[in-house]
């Protein structure tokens, strides 16, 4: 089961591809491939239904066609401080989805709340009528 904050992901459901970053590095970014694209294969995971719902939401773009998710991490120099980023942000993802939402309880507004609101709607109209064309008679 995971952890509140982060899920641990299994080797054999990770496909790591290195491509070449963008931004901080100098020459060396341009020589190293550091950035990972991450591919996790959602199905491997053996999730619950709800929970594998849950995440296909949260994924949003990050979600590929053949239950996938693809996450690129380019932000650090290093090939494995990027493999560490990627691998915590899939973890969180999927550690979220399996946070249950909380139901929504429903109420009725009180007698006071209606009577107030009624009278707000009274008044407000009395002040829009009052803006109309003044006739001379």
């Amino acid at each position: 089961m995971p952890t509140p904050d982060l899920y641990v992901i299994p080797e054999d459901a990770i496909e790591e591809r290195f491509l070449a970053a963008t931004g901080p590095g100098g020459q060396n970014v341009n020589k190293v491939a550091t950035a990972v694209q991450m591919r996790v294969d959602i199905y491997a995971l053996g999730l619950p239904p709800a929970v594998f719902q849950r995440l296909k939401g949260l994924a949003g773009s990050k979600w590929v066609e053949g239950g996938s998710i693809l996450v690129t991490a380019r932000s650090h120099r290093t090939r494995e401080a990027n493999r560490e980023d990627a691998r915590e942000r899939v973890g969180a993802l999927i550690a979220k989805a399996f946070v249950r939402p909380e139901r929504r309880i429903k109420t009725k507004p009180t007698k006071a709340s209606k009577e107030r609101r009624l009278t707000a709607k009274s008044s407000r109209s009395g002040v829009k009528a009052g803006r109309g064309r003044v006739s001379m008679d």
